[in-house]
């Protein structure tokens, strides 16, 4: 396979303002949804598509005609590294996200139960005591911070390690390795080092949970009977380094964002109920940090929106600019706390939906809640245009935040 000329497969040139998606989007999504694109890799006898449409999108993430098997999505949207070659090969036994049924769902099955809303209700009261206890340390370190690593890392990291029922160690090793696979920006070699690092520091945990089969997350899951060696590590790495890089983002880009509309973080403050009513909601709405969409590959002939999606193509479907439809959202580049925008696609749609939504959505509500009650002048330390944002990773966010409150 060869590099193809022409334009990247979805915009990428964000403008002047940092939570707005690349306009190009708006433009496709009225006069082309499903539009002809040129992946920077792949297989040279096939073409794909973007979709930019709201309900194209949900349309295509709840049909079976469209894989999401690794081995099937033979172009790369983002390649991290000079690429002249890429023949993915099926996903290794129990990393399920680029799975099919039976196998996806099988392995969603046992993991469901650890997700469900009332289980997440249920641990409310110690991620709460997270909470509390990272923005006491920030206020005994004292002004300025770094709200990601002094607040929205620590706050997924240790809610991680309670719920999961595994060490700060071995989570911090973790976020190292997948947060380094995050960005896009590693060579081949660092790739390898990587995974095997991860797997080096996961195999050993899970070695001693498949001995021991007790009450902790994975002693349960290997209690199960239903899985290997290779499946639970596999499966930890999914479930331990998901957790570490989507949620971190949504709490420090929300921030961001609060803070630059202050008319928005004022509502939240006279009317902290929104938070429980749709402000979540809006915010993973209006920042949809998954810039990279979601990759789907045609199993058969498909029509979507008048055009002929043939047999093997890949699909690529830009959440962002499904997320700003005004089909369906009313003046959708606004940010409106007051929203409660129930169709969004910020967590997927389908087979593949955000399995750890229930958590992400009490993280970001205790999280942002107690930050601005705790911190009531909390204020940027920098100028906004000074924020350095996460352009090239496969979430948005930013790298650095640096607040003030004193």
């Amino acid at each position: 396979m060869k590099p193809r000329p022409g334009p990247p497969v979805i915009p990428s040139e964000r403008g002047r303002c940092p939570f707005d998606p690349p306009a190009e989007y708006s433009r496709l999504r009225a006069e082309e949804p499903v539009s002809p694109v040129t992946f920077q890799v792949a297989p040279k006898d096939t073409s794909g598509w973007l979709v930019t449409r709201h309900d194209l999108v949900r349309q295509i993430l709840a049909d079976d005609r469209f894989s999401h098997r690794n081995e099937l999505l033979a172009h790369v949207v983002a390649p991290p590294f000079p690429m002249t070659e890429y023949a993915p090969q099926p996903s290794p036994p129990g990393s399920f996200a680029k799975m099919d049924a039976p196998e996806h769902t099988k392995y969603r099955r046992l993991l469901a139960g650890h997700f469900t809303l009332r289980r997440i209700q249920s641990y409310e009261p110690q991620l709460t005591r997270i909470v509390d206890g990272a923005l006491e340390a920030m206020a005994a370190q004292g002004s300025p911070a770094d709200l990601v690593t002094d607040f929205a890392e620590k706050v997924s990291l240790r809610s991680v390690c309670s719920l999961m029922d595994v060490s700060p160690e071995l989570m911090d090793g973790i976020q190292e390795h997948f947060g380094a696979l995050m960005t896009l920006t590693y060579t081949l070699e660092e790739f390898i080092h990587h995974v095997e690092s991860m797997d080096a520091l996961i195999r050993p945990m899970v070695r001693e949970r498949m001995a021991q089969r007790g009450e902790d997350f994975f002693g349960r899951l290997a209690a199960s009977g239903e899985l290997t060696e290779d499946e639970l590590v596999n499966l930890a790495v999914l479930t331990l380094g998901g957790s570490l890089d989507t949620t971190p983002n949504m709490l420090a880009l929300s921030t961001f964002a609060l803070l630059e509309h202050p008319d928005q973080l004022a509502l939240l403050r006279a009317r902290p109920e929104l938070y429980e009513a749709g402000a979540v909601d809006e915010l993973l709405r209006y920042l949809t940090i998954s810039q990279m969409g979601s990759s789907r590959c045609a199993l058969e002939d498909v029509e979507i929106g008048g055009t002929t999606i043939k047999a093997g193509q890949t699909v690529v479907l830009s959440l962002p600019a499904a997320n700003r439809d005004p089909e369906v959202f009313d003046d959708p580049d606004r940010l409106d706390v007051t929203r409660v925008p129930r169709k969004h696609l910020a967590l997927g749609f389908g087979a593949h939906q955000c399995l750890g939504q229930h958590l992400a959505r009490a993280s970001m509500r205790i999280g942002l809640r107690s930050l601005f009650e705790r911190f009531p002048a909390l204020r940027l330390a920098t100028p906004a245009e000074e924020v350095p944002l996460r352009d090239r990773a496969v979430h948005y966010g930013v790298d650095q935040l640096l607040v003030a409150w004193d």
